[in-house]
């Protein structure tokens, strides 16, 4: 019988690279507890996401997915463009 797998993590983030073919990269931010002083910090991951219709442009805020290794740093898929920069 086959096992209900969990689901797969999902991020929102702003591209800020749209150079290379079918491929984006996402700065996503998070805000992390300092684990001494209690204060909590802004900090920045950027993800390498595949773009399939290379529809992604420097700017837009995209929704990405974890997916199966696509080679060897990507590891995200973009499934929603939320919103187009302003030109």
């Amino acid at each position: 019988m086959a096992e209900i797998q969990g689901k797969r993590k999902v991020r929102e983030g702003v591209v800020v690279s749209d150079k290379m073919n079918k491929t984006v990269v996402v700065a996503v931010e998070s805000l992390v507890k300092h684990p001494i002083y209690g204060r909590r910090m802004r900090r920045t991951k950027r993800y390498k996401a595949h773009d399939e219709d290379n529809r992604c442009r420097t700017g837009d805020r995209v929704r990405i997915e974890e997916t199966r290794p696509l080679s060897k740093e990507k590891n995200w898929r973009v499934i929603e463009i939320l919103g187009h920069q302003k030109d």
